[in-house]
């Protein structure tokens, strides 16, 4: 099945199982495929109607609207194949007045892609997605980008670096995407239907007529990638997406990220850095961890090995319980417990490989032990953060 079929599939289990929210922002995503007036015309007028009518059953005319993109959709070309956009090959940085330098480091970014950075504060996560982006030179190394371009102003308009700290802008929300988009190359009534679109993707309708001092962290970062994504651009690199946000619209924003990257129509590579280890782990399909500016975890492709780092394969778990550390040492012993240490009220423990998660969670059931909290760490970069 292809990707885009995979994807249409998806669309009619959210609209089996009721999931309306989901489902729009999805049908704004595949309207905007379409480069049609037409779709982006119905889509907003359905989005008009569906806040004039919060009651109304919404099934037969989610449907109707899904079986008239679809028509189009399915009609429409698309590369299966997720391309290499950049290619980074022993990038180093330095700094002449600091002790302080990123890498070697070397991998790459494709299409439909997510590449979480996390790592400890001044580990180098900022200076990587800068350098990246342009802003910093290599000290040594290459950055290759691979997407066709005709010049650097070109690579910077398919390329967008949103910092964790955004520049002030004045008047509006709507007017400053309005005329972001006006700069694109977006006009006419294709730039107020494209604007109103994206506006409602990323959940500012109501915040249509706000100023920048009037928006909370968390929305001027949504206001960042709504600016970014009229330019469809090839890739975002993102500085902490997630710093001021709740739980829950941390999930939302990751979730956005998945479905703005994986698209079979204008496809993305993202790479973004985090202090929220876990919620990157889930969303991400590589993951970096920088430890004074060099990676713990990558592999390189000459020798199959982790770059500058080796380390011997165990089973590595944290819980939480109410047992103390004697009682959990005492019971873990049978099954080769080979180090514990409690982290921030967390319980970590160390096995041989041989353990598994199904050997271990047996052997809690068979003493009793209560757990309110589990997580097998054997692969996260979690254990990179242990002391």
């Amino acid at each position: 099945m292809t990707i885009y079929e995979t994807q249409k599939k998806e669309l009619y289990q959210l609209l089996e199982y009721g999931n309306y929210n989901q489902l729009l922002k999805r049908i704004i995503d595949f309207t905007l495929d379409t480069d049609d007036i037409k779709h982006y015309r119905n889509t907003l007028y359905f989005i008009d109607w569906l806040e004039r009518n919060p009651q109304a059953e919404l099934k037969d005319p989610f449907e109707t609207i899904l079986v008239e993109l679809f028509r189009t959709l399915d009609a429409k070309a698309y590369d299966e194949a997720p391309h290499t956009l950049v290619s980074i090959e022993n990038l180093i940085r330095s700094y002449k007045n600091s002790g302080f330098a990123l890498g070697p480091i070397s991998f790459e970014i494709r299409e439909r892609q997510i590449i979480g950075l996390v790592g400890e504060n001044g580990n180098g996560k900022t200076t990587l997605l800068r350098a990246l982006c342009g802003e910093l030179q290599p000290t040594a190394g290459q950055i290759k980008y691979l997407f066709l371009h005709e010049d650097t102003y070109d690579l910077r308009s398919h390329l967008i670096y949103i910092p964790q700290r955004t520049a002030t802008w004045h008047g509006s929300l709507l007017s400053n995407l309005k005329f972001a988009a006006s700069t694109y190359g977006i006009v006419g009534e294709m730039n107020e239907l494209t604007v109103q679109l994206i506006i409602a993707r990323m959940g500012l309708r109501k915040y249509r007529g706000y100023k920048w001092k009037n928006l909370s962290s968390g929305y001027k970062m949504r206001f960042e990638l709504a600016r970014a994504l009229l330019r469809k651009p090839k890739l975002l690199l993102i500085d902490e997406p997630l710093a001021n946000l709740d739980i829950l619209a941390q999930q939302i924003v990751l979730d956005d990220f998945r479905d703005i990257a994986r698209s079979p129509f204008n496809p993305v590579g993202i790479v973004l850095s985090s202090q929220q280890l876990y919620e990157v782990e889930k969303t991400s399909d590589d993951v970096i961890f920088l430890k004074n500016g060099t990676p713990r975890n990558l592999i390189n492709p000459a020798d199959g090995v982790d770059v500058e780092y080796t380390e011997v394969p165990k089973f590595i778990v944290e819980f939480e319980t109410d047992w103390n550390m004697e009682q959990i040492g005492q019971a873990m012993k049978i099954l080769g417990l080979d180090r514990l240490e409690m982290n921030g009220g967390t319980y970590v423990a160390s096995f041989p490989a041989m353990v598994t998660t199904e050997s271990f969670l047996r052997h809690v059931l068979d003493l009793q032990m209560p757990l309110t909290y589990f997580r097998n760490i054997s692969r996260s970069t979690r254990r990179f953060f242990l002391s």
